[in-house]
């Protein structure tokens, strides 16, 4: 996962994914692939989001 990703960027990404998959846009190939996908932007989401409450923090304990 690329670090230059900004979370709404990825969500945004993530968003688009869940979108095509209720749609039934994606064959079972690209499913698979797209699924796959979905899971490195959610693990990438979950730690951002556990990085930031952690320097928020770490910010108000000072």
């Amino acid at each position: 996962m690329n670090d230059e990703l900004k979370y709404e960027e990825a969500l945004a990404h993530l968003e688009a994914i869940v979108r095509k998959m209720e749609n039934n846009e994606y064959d079972i190939d690209e499913l698979a692939v797209q699924l796959k996908a979905a899971q490195r932007l959610i693990k990438f989401c979950k730690d951002k989001l556990t990085k930031t409450e952690e320097e928020i923090a770490k910010i108000s304990t000072q």
